[in-house]
């Protein structure tokens, strides 16, 4: 039986906990994870704390109790690995839940008890849920009652939707005589949710709000303070809206409003609607369960926590102060249970902590080991998730991850994750962090000062699957640069993220074919050699490339499944010699559902590149996150087996930019990757080149960009030298002096252009829209595109207009300084700059200086 499988059964039998198939919307089965606001505790050595303004908060039923993420417990966990006939929640098990974190985490911060699935037991006369008499014999009300005595929050559980006996009930609703349950549904009638356990209410109709409302107002009169909302689409395994279940988030906000009831949205939420996630919600589950399934064996295992690093890739950007991204239960207490090493629980609540992502937790707290409690209680450790910064990484093309966070104080937070299948040394660069000067560096996990480092740092021996995390505090007259999309930037007005307004850095190989004809020329009828002489002497005609920059084709850059920045996630293997015709005779395999690879690229198109066969299935492919096509990649057995090198997916449409392509195995025994085909603009007119050594001739070749963009040339490593090894004039020409020292053969030299700063810009074409940015320094620059599309922008500092800038260039160019001011006073400082004119006005970097 798959994973998979016994999920769907376990949730089943969930199911039969509530009474007659009678299941209004506050009941039901289900995957993990618990919602709640921020825990209040003063910790000593704690990160920056977040930093807020009205523009940084977002919506969400909870208000300014989720300013922060929740710290607390999930029921879930905990019965997926002991389900005891599927009711273990009994009003004994929570109430010593409850009492053991009182005593061992609520110090720390831990203060949410979320009751999963399986609360319930049939409805009222008004078609409410009821809760289960059996599993709490004096009542749910006492139960919730200790829980608050202990100074703890608690939660429920609901999906989305009707039942099929409630509607045939067809019930009054409370408060709203003139409404009945039967009249409540679209019709005919349309699924709901995954398992398709109830049906869609039709929001049209002011009583299916007035329904919600009935149970909101019950839940808010039990002293419910948050809600998990499972199966909710886009999402929860259907993403092609034939579920749709965004209607029922927004009347659930509504109604929890009231109360402040926190709302968390599960479970792997399409980040297509994100926007809709952060209007209506407070937490939104971004991935599948981190529970195994291994019943009695294990609550999680390491390849679902390792899932998760692609999906935070992605997620990352939009969780802040009201709105988190939740990871699902965090199973790190106690090392017999978890199903992870120590290096592995270290890493996860490292994930957590750097995600600011909602900690809490599915162990049983009565047994928590003390390498558990180490974790659970480090009290920077939780600093750095209670200061709301979530990390992003430098790059997932490696499986050796630098994730960062820059916080208000200019400090950075920064993980070194070690993913790979070996002890290694990992280098964190300042540069890379946006950093230009010293810094001092802290290990949080182990509370000790390291010392001051000048450009970077290297951790040794970090294990594997091992993490190190940092604080990296900036010294005295260091320049900090920021990205457009940090937490700290805020916006005014109608602005999107890239949206073809972008520019990517990108590099390109001119590949120039060495030869030396007077060695390999033969006389044929001058035996004296005066041929060879006369060859010698003669010259060969000059290299010439006739192109502009607007003459570049498409190009494409074939990718082994063996590349080192392909991120393959889950348990994979690497066959090679296989005779059977794949691409350079390798391929990557797996056997487990759920098991993925991902590659980040620049360009406009992506082939996905597999065999196909019998004992193959199906893969979802996502672009960008975005579910775009489950491709089959079974092979009739009357048709053969192994046909090697197949695209079984393919797409050509996209803007020129940074695209990431993810596939996911579904189904079928074996799921492979030959190779990715990746098409690109070519940047290099042309792109070969020939040198003859007897006839030396400079080569020359025009650039698909502006040549300003050009950020240098190198050679297997070696940099060519701007003036001698080659020169720039409009186009590019390589010195015959230094292609006479390349040896015999074909030589790659990368052309390395520039783009916009990590990749990406925030762009608006309406006038009066501004940017502003708050920081703690002497100076301040910012650094942004200029292109035909540009007009003016207004730059204030600390609410004073002092110039009017010009970003009109007859070129797009980018990472210009549009903006510089010095000299300030020591001390807190804001810059807004707002547009003035023009089709479109780019965002790009804000560097500033903190005081020397």
């Amino acid at each position: 039986m798959t994973r998979s499988v016994r999920s769907r059964v376990l949730r089943a039998a969930l199911a039969g906990l509530v009474a007659a198939g009678l299941l209004p919307a506050g009941s039901s089965i289900t995957s993990s994870a618990a919602p709640a606001p921020p825990a209040a505790v003063q910790l000593a050595a704690q990160a920056p704390t977040v930093a807020t303004t009205a523009t940084d908060v977002l919506s969400g039923p909870a208000g300014d109790k989720a300013l922060k993420p929740y710290m607390g417990w999930s029921s879930y966990s905990m019965q997926v690995y002991n389900p005891n006939g599927g009711s273990w929640i009994t009003a004994d098990q929570l109430i010593a839940q409850s009492d053991a974190m009182h005593q061992k985490l609520q110090p720390y911060g831990y203060n949410y008890i979320n009751i999963d699935a399986g609360w319930n037991d049939g409805i009222d006369a008004y078609g409410r849920p009821v809760p289960s008499k059996k599993l709490y014999p004096n009542g749910l009300q006492a139960v919730i009652d200790h829980i608050h005595a202990n100074g703890q929050k608690v939660g429920l559980y609901a999906i989305p939707g009707i039942s099929k006996a409630l509607i045939d009930a067809n019930l009054p609703v409370y408060g709203a005589p003139e409404c009945k349950t039967g009249d409540l549904p679209i019709q005919p009638l349309q699924k709901a949710d995954y398992w398709g356990i109830g049906f869609r209410l039709d929001f049209s109709k002011p009583c299916a709000q007035k329904y919600v409302d009935s149970i909101a107002d019950l839940f808010g009169s039990w002293g419910l303070d948050f809600l998990k909302f499972d199966s909710v689409t886009p999402g929860s395994g259907i993403s092609d809206l034939s579920v749709d279940a965004r209607d029922d988030v927004k009347a659930w906000s509504q109604a929890l409003a009231r109360h402040k009831i926190w709302l968390e949205l599960s479970w792997a939420l399409d980040i297509n609607y994100a926007d809709t996630w952060k209007q209506y919600a407070n937490g939104w589950r971004i991935e599948w369960d981190v529970e195994c399934y291994c019943t009695g064996v294990a609550l999680t295992s390491w390849p679902n926590i390792n899932r998760l690093f692609p999906k935070l890739a992605d997620w990352w950007r939009h969780a802040g102060p009201g709105g988190w991204n939740d990871l699902d239960s965090l199973d790190v207490g106690n090392g017999q249970m978890d199903g992870l090493t120590k290096d592995e629980r270290r890493t996860a609540a490292t994930l957590w902590a750097v995600s600011a992502a909602p900690m809490y937790i599915g162990n049983d707290m009565t047994k928590l080991d003390s390498y558990g409690l180490e974790l659970l209680t480090n009290p920077e450790v939780i600093a750095v998730n209670q200061a709301g910064r979530p990390a992003q990484p430098l790059s997932t093309k490696t499986n050796r991850q630098v994730w960062f966070s820059l916080n208000p104080d200019s400090s950075y937070t920064v993980a070194l994750f070690n993913l790979g299948q070996t002890d290694a040394d990992m280098t964190v660069n300042w540069a890379d962090l946006g950093l230009n000067g010293a810094a001092t560096v802290r290990d949080l996990w182990a509370r000790k000062d390291l010392g001051q480092f000048a450009s970077g740092f290297t951790a040794t021996d970090v294990p594997i699957h091992g993490v190190r995390l940092l604080k990296v505090t900036p010294q005295k007259s260091a320049a900090i640069t920021v990205n457009d999309d940090d937490l700290r930037v805020t916006y005014d007005g109608a602005w999107q993220r890239n949206n073809n307004y972008e520019v990517p850095a990108v590099s390109q190989a001119l590949t120039v074919g060495v030869s030396d004809s007077s060695a390999t020329a033969k006389p044929t009828t001058t035996p004296d050699g005066a041929l060879q002489k006369k060859l010698a002497e003669t010259p060969a005609p000059q290299q010439k490339a006739v192109a502009t920059t607007s003459d570049v084709g498409t190009r494409t850059v074939e990718i082994n499944n063996d590349n080192s920045q392909i991120v393959y996630t889950g348990s994979w293997n690497h066959s090679t010699g296989r005779g059977l015709g794949d691409y350079q005779d390798d391929v990557q395999w797996t056997e487990t559902n759920g098991d993925s690879f991902s590659y980040s690229f620049v360009g406009t198109g992506v082939d996905y590149v597999t065999e196909t066969d019998p004992g193959q299935g199906d893969v979802d492919i996502y672009i960008d996150g975005e579910l775009k096509q489950t491709v089959s990649t079974y092979l009739d057995p009357a048709q053969g087996h192994n046909k090697p090198q197949q695209v079984v997916y393919s797409i050509s449409d996209l803007p020129n930019g940074t695209h990431t392509i993810r596939g996911v195995k579904k189904s079928g025994q074996f799921m492979l990757l030959d190779k990715l085909n990746i098409r690109q603009e070519s940047l290099l007119n042309p792109d070969t080149a020939a040198f003859d050594k007897s006839a030396p001739a400079d080569v020359s070749i025009q650039l698909g960009r502006d040549p300003g963009e050009l950020a240098g040339i190198s050679r297997a490593g070696q940099e060519l030298v701007k003036g001698t090894d080659y020169t720039l004039d409009g186009s590019v020409t390589i010195s015959k002096a230094y292609l006479s020292k390349l040896p015999i053969g074909n030589a790659a030299l990368d052309f390395r252009f520039r783009g916009d700063y990590r990749d990406d810009i925030h762009a608006t074409k309406a006038d009066g829209a501004a940017v502003s940015f708050g920081f703690t320094g002497t100076g301040v620059q910012w650094i942004t595109a200029l292109g035909p599309d540009q007009g003016e922008a207004d730059v204030y500092v600390d609410g004073k207009l002092v110039r009017r800038v010009n970003l009109h260039n007859a070129a797009r160019v980018t990472a210009q300084q549009a903006f510089s001011a010095t000299g300030l006073k020591n001390g807190p400082h804001t810059v807004r700059i707002v547009k003035v004119n023009g089709d479109v006005l780019r965002n790009d970097a804000i560097r500033y200086t903190i005081a020397k």
